[in-house]
């Protein structure tokens, strides 16, 4: 089991030929290296250079001494200053709540590689406290050696260490993915995130998950600095999903995914949230995880970033236009013409249960307010549509109002005639 979590637990370079990552091999090579001083072939060379870098810096990898130089009140003053306090409120909604489940600590660091904050997993950090990994505690190469926060800092990429790859034998139970967090107006590193855990964190998942939220950790802070050069309001943002779903935003239309689009309008309409396990029955007729809802949340916060607030629940951070809403705005306001002119069947190809349910009574209600208004126009423009292509109803209604030997009628007449003899 172990060997498999190896075998998918780095991006790229874990799938180039001849990197071995199962734990014998790892560790073979750990223990040649401390005796020859050159890592053998078949080691990740990330990791290589790094056993070289700590090698150097003269890390004891039996003891290592990261350092803890701030005592706790100054620790609390620097920490509520630093750039990154502003959005850990978003770093505990996208892992931090979930970790804790999944038997996971997240760390975020400085640009040195100090912990600002330690959280997750009450039984965990009970084990990483013990190796040094606590607030305050500077986890740079230089002092600990290979570890996921330092190496993301020396390397200025995201990476993943696991279990023997760590420099320091005491972290080696430990496996642990990071990532740099940077300014995204001058790409200075401000910090890194880091997720650490035992077999867990030795999946692509994990660092997947580190890369997707330092992404959207980053358009938040790209987002409050736009906010702090232009305070005068929120920038409007429509969702279109009638016929093929669209993101509109001031910089312009994003295409999504039906499943990124059906999870959106299913918030937009519950605002007040939908727990997890709420969001598995609306978007899946049979069974759907809370694992996979966290995983397709998380994939779309990629995509939407600060649009997203809320992980128990889920929810949006502010509302939401929709072009469904707009039909139904025509209609309290009566203007059916309007409604039938812009409306569309909702997500078409869905097969979600809630969106289903919203396709349905969309299209009943924009039916019922044309048949009911007598206006030969919208009645016109429905029976044009697919789905008052063969309403007899609509047809007879249009027969009945239309003015006489109009081509609304001609029409009328004929189509109604035709399905009367398909009917019978």
């Amino acid at each position: 089991m172990e060997r498999s979590a190896m075998s998918m637990a780095r991006g790229d370079g874990a799938r180039a030929a001849g990197v071995r990552r199962d734990p014998r091999s790892v560790r073979a090579a750990y223990e040649r290296f401390l005796g020859t001083g050159e890592p053998p072939g078949g080691i990740d060379p990330v990791v290589a250079d790094s056993w070289r870098r700590s090698l150097r810096s003269g890390v004891d990898p039996d003891t290592p001494h990261p350092q803890v130089a701030l005592a706790d009140a100054e620790l609390a003053a620097y920490r509520a200053a630093h750039p990154l306090a502003a959005v850990m409120p978003v770093v505990r909604e996208l892992v931090v709540d979930g970790a804790a489940d999944d038997g996971l600590v997240v760390a975020v660091s400085d640009e040195i590689g100090r912990l600002l904050w330690v959280e997750g997993n009450r039984r965990l950090r009970g084990t990483v406290d013990r190796v040094g990994f606590v607030e305050g505690a500077v986890w740079g190469e230089e002092s600990v050696g290979t570890n996921a926060p330092g190496t993301a800092l020396a390397t200025r990429r995201a990476v993943q260490v696991i279990g023997a790859e760590h420099f320091a034998r005491p972290v080696q139970e430990l496996s642990c993915a990071a990532a740099p967090i940077r300014d995204p107006r001058t790409g200075r590193v401000l910090g890194v995130l880091d997720v650490t855990g035992r077999r867990a964190a030795a999946t692509h998942v994990v660092l997947s998950l580190v890369r997707a939220t330092v992404a959207t950790v980053e358009r938040e802070l790209a987002t409050r600095a736009a906010a702090a050069l232009h305070p005068s309001g929120v920038a409007p943002v429509d969702l279109r999903v009638l016929g093929r779903p669209v993101l509109r935003t001031p910089a312009g239309e994003r295409p999504l995914s039906l499943r990124h689009a059906e999870i959106l309008l299913l918030l937009a309409e519950h605002p007040r949230g939908l727990a997890a396990d709420e969001l598995a029955v609306l978007l899946h007729p049979g069974v759907l995880s809370d694992v996979t809802v966290r995983a397709e949340v998380s994939r779309l916060r990629h995509v939407v970033g600060a649009l997203l607030a809320g992980s128990r629940p889920y929810r949006l951070a502010r509302p939401l236009r929709t072009d469904a809403g707009d039909v139904r705005a025509a209609l309290a306001a009566g203007d059916v013409r309007a409604a039938v002119g812009a409306y569309a069947p909702l997500l078409p190809r869905s097969v979600a249960p809630g969106i289903e349910q919203l396709r349905a009574e969309l299209s009943a209600e924009v039916r019922a307010a044309v048949l009911a208004s007598g206006d030969p126009d919208a009645l016109d423009a429905w029976v044009r549509g697919a789905e008052g292509a063969d309403d007899h109803a609509a047809w007879t209604r249009l027969l009945d109002v239309a003015p006489a030997g109009s081509p609304q009628a001609v029409r009328a007449r004929a189509r109604a005639g035709l399905l009367d003899e398909t009917l019978s």
